[in-house]
């Protein structure tokens, strides 16, 4: 980890070590939202109101796999939460949602439903897998570059201050 933060009095390493995992935990909650809830979708809302509650209808979603995997653990003691894959969770609570069995139940319902029993049959491996192949950087466009079909020439744009003031900005950029 690194900082800028060099008093050690004001700034514990202990304390700022605690913050910087409590981060990637939330970097990790927002992955999850958008790799696996929203899975490569943008939001459909034209409103901010709009926007608001499709986040908040996210999070809740989120919040609820969250606690059937919370479920999961406290049942199975021998459980650990990391062996707990997002993705099998998702995929199971859309698969109830669509079959739309056992919504109402008679009985008492077990802490472990359909969701638990699909978590537990597909947890992830105790230990973390061994990277196979060295990371590499990506391009960042699928289309290589070809060395003298676009010349690289530097422009210098200005802008007059006194256009945007007056208005003249809306009529048209090419005065």
């Amino acid at each position: 980890m690194l900082t800028s933060l060099l008093d050690a009095e004001r700034y514990p390493a202990t304390e700022l070590l605690a913050l910087y995992h409590r981060r990637w935990q939330a970097e990790t909650c927002y992955f999850s939202l958008k790799s696996t809830i929203l899975d490569q979708r943008v939001l459909r809302s034209r409103s901010v109101p709009g926007l608001e509650q499709e986040i908040f209808a996210l999070l809740t979603a989120y919040q609820a796999l969250i606690r059937a995997a919370d479920d999961v653990t406290i049942a199975s003691e021998a459980v650990s939460a990391q062996r707990v894959s997002f993705t099998v969770l998702f995929q199971a609570a859309a698969d109830q949602i669509i079959a739309a069995r056992g919504i109402t139940a008679a009985d008492p319902v077990p802490l472990i439903g359909t969701i638990g029993r699909a978590v537990l049959d597909n947890l992830l491996p105790e230990h973390p897998r061994w990277r196979v192949r060295a990371r590499f950087r990506k391009s960042a466009s699928k289309y290589g570059f070809k060395r003298g079909d676009h010349p690289r020439t530097v422009q210098a744009y200005t802008l007059d201050t006194q256009v945007i003031e007056n208005g003249y900005l809306d009529e048209g950029a090419n005065r």
